[in-house]
């Protein structure tokens, strides 16, 4: 269910800006002890006739490997929408830390192909506040219709987590199952991802989040480097997939461990095929190949 009372915003909102004012927020709160509360935001932002850059489209492409054409992919749309989301969480009656939070999964609905050409209606929301074991998640929702239209084609659920903060009135689950054992099997791809990965991600994205910079901008953060962006690297996945997948699939990615950088990490994607000997989905798994450690997994499925 959508957030009701949408506030209509005029542009997309600057991430570099939003993540200042993150980090002014946290700040203040640190300093007074101030809490946001222990309810998400009641509006949605949306903002109209939103247009993607082809030089950004096509710098895209080229990074995560996807085919040159006038379709935006999933991933891109994702990155597309990511800013209005960040709005949501950077609202002050927003309820969780936005800086740190941690991507733990990702699921895609696209129901139809977006072309670069067309305008585009945007609207995010944030949703389902809950218990984590480490703390509190909740869902931000992204949508994507034609310019005017009431069609959606494209809908995104991003599952975060703030850990280490636990709200008033917000039980943690009371039973975890317990992980499944991986065992890595043959690879189909090996990735080679540079220091460098990160910012040129950011490059193509606009997300120029401190974790996936540089080793320096990672350490004040608290972490030893920097890590891929989550995103990226499901999206070069599902680029993997390739044609496969049509114009109608669900896509859904599970983010376990960080991908430290540089790295080097294994892909492996296995195709199932219906009777009649047609693509029915895709599930693929990414490790690192020193560790063994299972670093992401998913599924792409047709809608058709």
């Amino acid at each position: 269910m959508t957030a009701s009372q949408p506030v209509v915003l005029g542009e997309m909102p600057s991430l570099s800006k939003l993540y200042v004012n993150a980090a002014a927020t946290a700040a203040r709160r640190r300093l007074l002890g101030a809490q946001a509360g222990t309810q998400l935001p009641g509006s949605s932002h949306e903002v109209r006739g939103v247009r993607a850059g082809v030089a950004n489209l096509t710098a895209y492409q080229h990074l995560i490997g996807e085919t040159a054409s006038d379709v935006l992919p999933a991933g891109f749309i994702h990155a597309l929408t990511f800013p209005l989301s960040m709005s949501v969480m950077n609202r002050d009656d927003f309820p969780l830390p936005l800086l740190g939070m941690i991507h733990l999964t990702n699921k895609v609905v696209q129901s139809a192909p977006v072309l670069f050409t067309e305008a585009l209606d945007i609207r995010a929301w944030a949703e389902n506040l809950r218990g984590h074991r480490s703390g509190t998640q909740l869902d931000l929702v992204a949508e994507v219709r034609g310019a005017g239209d009431e069609f959606v084609r494209w809908r995104g659920v991003s599952t975060y987590l703030a850990k280490g903060v636990f709200l008033p009135g917000i039980d943690k689950p009371s039973a975890v199952a317990a992980p499944e054992g991986f065992s890595a099997p043959n690879p189909t791809a090996l990735w080679q991802l540079g220091v460098d990965t990160g910012r040129a991600y950011a490059s193509v994205s606009g997300d120029f989040n401190p974790i996936h910079l540089s080793v320096l901008s990672a350490k004040a953060l608290g972490l030893r480097r920097s890590i891929a962006h989550g995103m990226y690297l499901a999206s070069r996945a599902l680029a993997d997939v390739g044609a496969a997948k049509g114009d109608a699939f669900s896509w859904d990615v599970a983010f376990e461990a960080p991908v430290f950088l540089p790295a080097r990490v294994a892909l492996d994607i296995g195709t199932v095929q219906g009777h009649d000997g047609g693509w029915l989905r895709s599930e693929y798994v990414a490790w690192s190949p020193h560790s063994g450690r299972k670093h992401f997994s998913g599924s792409v499925d047709s809608l058709k």
